[in-house]
């Protein structure tokens, strides 16, 4: 069985950043750019440089071999195997051909040009190459000054640009993110992707083409929910009427199996359409909280006494919360209504302080329920796995709450959905247990 090699040690979060990256791209470019052009002009001014020496050291060895020639004084920086000769050179000579070497006896550049005088001797003479010398050195110097002046001012620029790009690209991706999360309103209005003054298209880039695009993509998706809001609430309204004077017609029937049908059906198309109205309200985002202080306690005791048996409240710690009671109990309603429904008892309504759970012992939730949350009259497979509205409104109400609701599984089994209810500890709340509106010690209802 092979075994996993382990893994180097990992960079920094900000090392996959585009700015980084591209500042290391823009780097690595320049110096090679850099190198480049510096060895291409060293060589050239190199070779100018000793090829101008060489052809005065050569003109200089023409005169003074005249001169040994004709039996005059060779002169100064001349001789017949003078001392310092390099082997070399002085090899090349003695064999007949003439040639030029740069050394530098005692630190001073000195190009020799030397050449066959008779028998076995050379001739040669030096010429002072210090002044070339300085210049390929200060050459030198200021390719690498101009180099590292050039890679600094290309880095400022590269990284001003890319910086604009960047943020530009993080305003995008935080407006999708804002979408996501629910907020259509959120554009993200790049003035690169607005025509121009004159009404001609400008041209864009990249970046400005992916803003414009999800601008364009969420006032689609905006205009489309918005449609079936409005759809959703003309039909409910559309319906109230007609519903009203059925159920009044089902008064006037007969007392029967028949008639307890028909009414029973009638209360539950009523109340499918107050759902409607009600999800509605919460899509336009219409509805307004009445706080007030009231104690989490007696507020789910009375939900529990209204659902009827099977169902079982615990509290650990009695808190006081401000919150609205009548949305507050119908997101407990709903949970323990939707326990019931599609759980099996007991279903146990659990307060310890701000956190108010609803469990049941059923199969638990659906995984799709558990990821993406509460999605309207969605089944699978089987209508006893379905959920209608009631999920839906109790997460619609708890946001209007400010509070959290979350959906798990209980490890044992069972639905858990939680909700968090927002509060601030205070000097007054010592954490001891609560207790219920009768003055008792808290327990099972």
């Amino acid at each position: 069985m092979s075994r996993r090699q382990p893994r180097g040690p990992r960079l920094p979060t900000w090392t996959a950043t585009l700015t980084w990256k591209a500042a290391v791209f823009i780097t690595v470019m320049c110096c090679a750019l850099a190198a480049l052009l510096g060895a291409l002009v060293h060589v050239s001014v190199t070779n100018q440089t000793v090829g101008q020496a060489r052809e005065r050291a050569l003109s200089r060895l023409k005169e003074v071999t005249e001169r040994y020639e004709a039996g005059d004084r060779l002169g100064p920086g001349a001789g017949v195997d003078p001392a310092g000769l390099p082997d070399r050179l002085h090899d090349l000579a003695a064999n007949g051909r003439r040639g030029t070497m740069v050394a530098a006896p005692e630190s001073r550049p000195t190009m020799w040009a030397a050449g066959p005088a008779d028998g076995e001797r050379v001739i040669a003479v030096q010429v002072d190459y210090a002044q070339g010398a300085r210049t390929i050195d200060g050459l030198d110097r200021a390719i690498l000054g101009s180099s590292v002046l050039a890679i600094g001012a290309t880095l400022l620029v590269g990284a001003f640009a890319v910086t604009r790009v960047t943020r530009r690209l993080h305003q995008t991706a935080q407006v999708a993110r804002r979408i996501s999360a629910g907020d259509l309103d959120a554009r993200v209005r790049d003035p690169h992707s607005r025509p121009s003054d004159t009404g001609a298209p400008r041209h864009q880039d990249e970046v400005a083409a992916v803003a414009g695009a999800l601008d364009t993509m969420a006032s689609t998706l905006q205009g489309k929910l918005l449609s079936e809001q409005r759809f959703t609430a003309d039909v409910a309204h559309e319906l109230r009427t007609p519903l009203t004077g059925l159920h009044a017609a089902a008064e006037l029937l007969p007392p029967g199996r028949p008639t307890e049908l028909v009414r029973d059906r009638v209360a539950a198309l009523r109340t499918l359409t107050e759902d409607l109205l009600e999800i509605s309200r919460l899509d336009a985002k219409s509805e307004r909280v009445d706080l007030d202080a009231h104690q989490l306690a007696p507020l789910a005791e009375r939900v529990v006494r209204s659902s009827g048996e099977g169902t079982e409240l615990v509290v650990v710690r009695d808190v006081c919360v401000e919150t609205d009671r009548r949305r507050l109990e119908r997101v407990l309603g709903n949970l323990v209504a939707n326990a019931h429904k599609h759980g099996r008892p007991p279903v146990l309504v659990t307060v310890d302080g701000p956190l108010v759970t609803v469990r049941d012992h059923g199969d638990g939730f659906p995984d799709y329920l558990v990821e993406h949350g509460p999605q309207r009259f969605r089944t699978e497979g089987t209508s006893s796995k379905g959920h209608g509205l009631g999920l839906t409104i109790a997460l619609g109400q708890a946001a209007v709450l400010g509070a959290r609701l979350t959906f798990s599984d209980a490890v044992d089994g069972g639905a858990v959905a939680t909700l968090r209810l927002p509060f601030e500890e205070s000097a007054d709340d010592d954490g001891r247990p609560g207790r219920d509106e009768r003055g008792g010690p808290p327990g099972a209802t």
